[in-house]
């Protein structure tokens, strides 16, 4: 019996039912056959190897599709975790998938000491089992024989995660030696996966419950040519230099400290200066478009976030309530802003002719999370978001939805960030359980959005299942200079939470309504943003953003007086630096301030005393020549307003 498969161009193959995927590559090409690493049939991804057995739709996929990566890098943890079993006989396996760059797999080692240096062994072993090339075995497996199997292997782990699937929906998958419970999908077989590198062990709690027991996970990552991988280790040792830890470190912005907590971070002198002039920044931004500042307390009732739906989602997961001698209250760490400023808008009435209305506000949040998730900056306790809600008739989300995205591309524009996807983040299709609020509420919010990013031309991508619980956003994913993809502002319409608050207007018809509430944070959080902008620019600053713009660089001691004098007019202009006194030669100076990123060195020594003048250099380009301080000052103003100049703040 014949049936048809279509391919993505249109064309149709009829072909015996039970061919595979890759039956079908081999007919078009053997070329594209020994390229072909999964099949997304019927939009389901799938094994190449599966049979077909009515007509369907067939997208062959290979190394340049996400899903096609996707299913190597899920393979080559299943290759690692035969590699481990082989090495460490005994070992308790948890978790294998595929992650954005690679895999891991989450390993009990039981009695064995496990650590970086035995990566290399690991990974010689690997190579040594991809070169059998073993075919990927799918087996469908009942309930009873799956737990059978792995109680006789004594693994704990695997006996945990069968008891959340359902009989009838388990499969196995076999490579060599080694067997594993999985949903896959695999590639063909070992010899696929030519270049392998173990990147990095960390510590990881089972289910990311710190009471439970702590495992080991094991990050890697593998190519199908060594030149793939090389290009990858070198883009991995340009990201270490340009680690934001590691640079917050050495420009002194930001520090930790045990004592304190973990994950809340203490800003340094010049950090707090770099986080407060990206603060103005947006702040005169947001005064041109209309927004008014509030302050919101840290800590709110139970009861808001319980009206918000806020506890009911992440309570259990959050830092827990806070009680006080009245046995009747309690309050939370402020999880979100949006519910504090809910009450702000119902603290007096309005009308429609105020709508709408922006209340815009830097506010401290705090979520808990697992210890071994946070990273740096980007993963913190306590994080604060330039976060503003816009509170507007149903008729305006439109217009106000797209005044948005014009900041957060304003912002891009200024910080130099080219490359970015605006992705639409919308309800998972098949699962509402997750959201609250009705689905005509749902309709209204992810049309405003669809028709808001289409006329503004965005390239967009849209990920079912992504949206916050009460409403679909967009969120702006961007691309840094080393290739990292990175979700920085988000914008979000909601219907909901205005009905849980029982927000009102007074419309033109003298009655009642509802207004619709947009939330947005252009730089997502302070925390969060000033690390991608650290790894983005390496730590050089545009000019208007620099803690220190000059460094002043007397000849010998003769010249610090005149030196003074010099940084006295400079910082009287709102231009920030500082004088180098050490007796030092001049050249270690120059070469010094170069090395801490500052953008201009002026030299000041006799000459310059005499003629009331200063000896311009700057960073990456070189002598510019003596001229008057005023000269210079000019010089600086104009390169800090063509940096600010890419928006009329009018508009």
């Amino acid at each position: 019996m014949s049936i048809k498969v279509t391919l993505p161009d249109g064309t149709v193959k009829e072909v015996e039912k039970g061919t595979t995927s890759l039956d079908i590559a081999r007919g078009i090409s053997e070329g594209l056959a020994r390229n072909v690493l999964a099949a997304e049939v019927n939009n389901e991804v799938i094994d190449a190897m599966r049979p077909i057995e009515t007509d369907s739709t067939l997208k062959l996929l290979t190394w340049n599709d996400k899903e096609g990566k996707s299913t190597m890098w899920h393979s080559s943890a299943h290759l690692m975790a035969e590699a481990l079993e082989s090495l460490y006989p005994g070992i308790k396996l948890a978790i294998g998938p595929p992650i954005k760059s690679g895999f891991y797999y989450d390993v009990d080692f039981m009695d064995y000491n496990f650590a970086e240096k035995d990566l290399e062994k690991v990974e010689k072993k690997m190579k040594e089992l991809a070169k059998k090339k073993s075919e990927f075995i799918r087996e469908e497996m009942s309930k009873e024989d799956a737990i059978a199997y792995f109680k006789k292997k004594q693994d704990p782990y695997k006996l945990e995660l069968l008891e959340d699937l359902e009989d009838g929906s388990i499969t196995f998958y076999t490579q060599g030696e080694f067997t594993d419970l999985c949903r896959g999908p695999h590639i063909p077989h070992t010899g696929i996966i030519k270049s392998i590198k173990l990147t990095s062990i960390a510590g990881a709690y089972w289910r990311g419950d710190e009471k439970n027991k702590q495992l080991t996970r094991i990050y890697g990552i593998t190519f199908l040519k060594n030149a793939e991988l090389n290009e990858y280790l070198e883009k991995l040792e340009l990201a270490r230099q340009r680690d934001h830890r590691k640079l917050g470190k050495e420009l002194e912005l930001f520090t930790f400290s045990q004592t304190v907590g973990q994950g809340l971070p203490l800003w340094l002198p010049k950090g707090a200066e770099l986080r407060l002039r990206l603060e103005n920044f947006l702040k005169k931004v947001q005064e041109h478009r209309g927004y008014e500042q509030v302050i919101t307390p840290h800590i709110g009732s139970k009861k808001l976030y319980e009206t918000s739906g806020h506890y009911a989602k992440y309570g259990a997961d959050s830092f827990q309530p806070i009680n006080t001698p009245d046995e009747n209250e309690e309050f939370l760490l402020k999880p979100m802003n949006c519910p504090h400023h809910c009450e702000i808008f119902k603290a007096k009435p309005h009308s429609y002719r105020e709508l709408p209305i922006r209340y815009a506000e830097f506010g401290t949040v705090y979520r808990y999370e697992q210890s071994g998730e946070l990273h740096g900056l980007t993963r913190v306790r306590g994080f604060t978001q330039d976060d503003a809600h816009i509170f507007c008739m149903p008729e305006q989300v439109k217009e106000e939805f797209q005044n948005v995205i014009d900041i957060v591309l304003y912002i891009f524009k200024t910080l130099d960030f080219k490359k970015f996807t605006a992705q639409i983040s919308l309800r998972d299709q098949e699962d509402h359980s997750k959201y609250i609020g009705s689905d005509e509420n749902w309709e209204k919010a992810e049309n405003a959005i669809l028709e808001a990013v289409k006329e503004k031309d965005l390239n967009t991508v849209i990920e079912y299942g992504e949206a916050a619980f009460y409403g679909p956003k967009l969120d702006f994913m961007v691309e840094d200079a080393l290739g990292r993809e990175w979700q920085l502002g988000t914008i979000q319409v909601d219907y909901n939470l205005p009905e849980r608050f029982e927000l009102e207007y007074v419309g033109a018809d003298n009655q009642k309504h509802r207004p619709v509430m947009i939330h947005r944070a252009p730089f997502g959080s302070m925390e969060r943003f000033v690390a991608v902008l650290l790894e983005h620019c390496a730590g050089d600053f545009p000019l208007w953003l620099s803690s220190e713009q000059y460094a002043i660089l007397p000849i010998s001691e003769n010249f610090n007086e005149y030196a003074e004098k010099v940084s006295k007019v400079l910082k009287n202009s709102d231009i920030r630096g500082f004088i180098d006194d050490r007796n030092e030669k001049v050249g270690k100076k120059i070469r010094e301030a170069e090395m801490g990123k500052t953008p201009f060195m002026l030299i000041v020594g006799e000459k310059e005393m005499e003629t009331n003048t200063i000896s311009v250099r700057q960073r990456g380009a070189g002598d510019l020549g003596s001229m008057p301080i005023e000269d210079f000052i000019k010089i600086i103003n104009k390169l800090v307003e063509e940096e600010l100049s890419h928006e009329d703040l009018n508009a």
